[in-house]
């Protein structure tokens, strides 16, 4: 990540280039443009960080938990916004807006084809976490208005986003070649190296294709048997991150920057803060003895100092705050409840996958093994569930010496996990169960994955909440409403995607989400 304060200069001077001709090519500047819009997807604001992975999809997913009804909505199914739109906006307005102008620079020179295709495969990236969250969105049209003043895009089916998405991601990996030019130091994911962005590729076809299972389970198939023929990720050496330091400007993990801020749990609130560790969470944690417990969450005196944390991680000490009360409702449950009592309640780990320097991850071989466990449930693909489940639960556990911390699980750790929590087979309902509360547990702070998972496969089993006032009538939201300023600006192709859609709720589902 210090590649990326390098850059930066060389970047804005670009930026102000293409502001005057923005179809002009100057060499440095799609190196450059590349490397901002991945620090910019991993998170430049709270708009695509905090807001829809933490307080939204994290809270949904029962990780957070908060008495705080204004801060973490999320927990309590509440409409805000400010934090429903993030995504949406930067999305278009940042992240595609610059992934755009990468393509039209690159499309029509033979001899960047590499940096044409990698930048094909990150726009998948972008717009699948985009469309996930809301349902059918601007795709083909979208990104235009900088190009060619198209500013109120078509709203595209979500159907028909992911048959694109796929062919996209089919024929840029079919296109990598190693003995063409590519980013080099400027791709802060890979350096560069076109097989491991083919196996990216290949990684998303397969959550893409089984993010299909419910609505169309031949498609489904077919993607996946089509991923895996392709060569998905083969150890933690393949999976998507980008490092980050504990700086400033663009060089911090922005999650981790804000959960230490007001809005979480500042070491300074000693133990008060917003943000707690859900009920839910900590409890399955505890229950499968997981030795990722110590690296996940801590006691606040762990955060405030490090060298408190080998007693204020003991998992018998660890306590979750149940979901979907506020500082009054929470007596109903606990009598006798202060405010000071919160200081028990488990928070995030600022040391390690709260820490500034905490690495994106965009996804991960423990992801990849997962899914690879119910290809093979499903019989389609190799090997079988138990042992890709295995080696995913390995894969999770070998993460992290990749951040800050200094934490590990060893071997005598991991054994005993699986011997406490073995992979037990049964029907498939049982090992899908027991694979996807694995990916929920894995993928933490990857919640905006989780939360997409979650819908397709209804795993984990969540108890939802009853707050008074919420949005759904006491059910898990199924995805975000769209921006306001839609409605107003954007109003005829709005109102044709609500028709199509369904009502502009967060209680409606996505195409991919078949009830």
């Amino acid at each position: 990540m210090v590649a990326g304060a390098l850059l930066l200069t060389a970047c804005d001077n670009g930026f102000e280039e293409m502001n005057k001709n923005p179809n002009a090519y100057i060499e440095p500047v799609v190196g450059s443009l590349f490397s901002y819009n991945i620090i910019r997807t991993a998170g430049a604001s709270d708009d695509n960080t905090l807001y829809p992975n933490d307080k939204l999809s994290g809270a949904f997913m029962q990780f957070f938990a908060s008495l705080n009804p204004y801060q973490w909505t999320g927990d309590k199914y509440l409409a805000k916004a400010g934090y429903s739109d993030g995504l949406f906006n930067a999305g278009y307005n940042v992240e595609l807006k610059e992934n755009i102008q990468i393509l039209n620079l690159t499309k029509d020179n033979p001899t960047q084809s590499n940096l044409y295709n990698i930048a094909r495969i990150w726009r998948v990236y972008i717009m699948h976490r985009i469309t996930d969250m809301y349902g059918d969105v601007p795709y083909f049209e979208a990104g235009q208005g900088y190009i060619n003043g198209l500013y109120k895009p078509k709203y595209d089916p979500q159907s028909a986003i992911y048959a694109d998405m796929l062919k996209e991601l089919d024929e840029a990996a079919l296109a990598l070649d190693p003995a063409k030019p590519s980013y080099g130091a400027a791709d802060f994911l890979y350096a560069g190296n076109t097989d491991k962005w083919k196996k990216f590729a290949y990684s998303l076809m397969l959550r893409l294709g089984m993010r299909l299972t419910k609505v169309d389970a031949g498609m489904a198939e077919s993607w996946v048997k089509k991923a895996i023929a392709g060569g998905v990720m083969q150890s933690n050496a393949d999976l998507a991150k980008l490092n980050h330091t504990d700086g400033t400007a663009l060089q911090f993990y922005w999650s981790g920057r804000e959960l230490r801020g007001g809005e979480g749990v500042p070491p300074s609130a000693k133990g008060k803060g917003y943000g707690k560790m859900a009920q839910t969470f900590v409890e399955h944690l505890k229950t499968t003895q997981d030795p990722r417990l110590p690296f996940y969450i801590t006691l606040w005196p762990g955060n405030a100092d490090p060298t408190q944390l080998p007693t204020s991680t003991e998992p018998s000490k660890q306590k979750g705050l149940p979901n979907g009360y506020d500082y009054s409702t929470i007596k109903t449950i606990i009598p006798n409840w202060t405010d000071d009592m919160l200081a028990e309640y488990s928070e995030i780990n600022l040391n390690t996958v709260g820490n500034n320097a905490t690495p994106s991850i965009f996804q991960s071989y423990a992801e990849v093994e997962l899914y690879l466990a119910e290809a093979a449930l499903r019989g389609w693909g190799p090997g079988d569930a138990k042992t890709h489940y295995e080696t995913a639960v390995k894969a999770s556990m070998d993460m992290q010496p990749l951040y800050p911390g200094g934490m590990s699980v060893t071997e005598e750790e991991y054994a005993a996990y699986l011997v406490a929590n073995p992979y037990v087979g049964g029907s498939f309902d049982e090992q899908m169960e027991q694979i996807h509360t694995q990916l929920w547990a894995s993928l933490f702070m990857n919640n905006i994955e989780v939360y997409a998972n979650w819908r397709r496969t209804g795993y984990p089993k969540l108890t939802p909440t009853n707050y008074s006032g919420n949005e759904t009538g006491g059910q898990i939201p199924r995805r975000l409403p769209y921006p306001q300023s839609e409605a107003s600006l954007n109003t005829e192709n709005y109102a044709e995607a609500v028709k199509n859609q369904g009502p502009d709720l967060f209680s409606t589902r996505v195409w991919w989400d078949k009830e």
